[in-house]
């Protein structure tokens, strides 16, 4: 099993580039709010992170995760 901080190194790193605020990236940090992700942005980024664990998200989790740490729950919790 992959640890907490890991998913979140990689969603830090995997969000770089979509950045466009060039805010500082915490376990807070809200996806769209904060980082102002468009909802096709938020799907393409939903599918790096599926292709890098090998995962499958499920869509219906998608309006229930709202922050980075959030999601690298999510994810953590997706891949045993």
């Amino acid at each position: 099993m992959t640890d907490y901080q890991e998913y979140l190194g990689f969603l830090y790193s995997a969000l770089a580039s979509q950045n466009k605020k060039n805010i500082e990236l915490t376990e807070s940090t809200h996806l769209v709010a904060d980082i102002g992700l468009s909802s096709l942005e938020v799907m393409e980024f939903i599918e790096k992170i599926e292709d890098h664990f090998d995962i499958t998200i499920p869509l219906n989790i998608l309006p229930d995760v709202n922050t980075i740490g959030e999601l690298a729950n999510k994810v953590r919790e997706l891949n045993p």
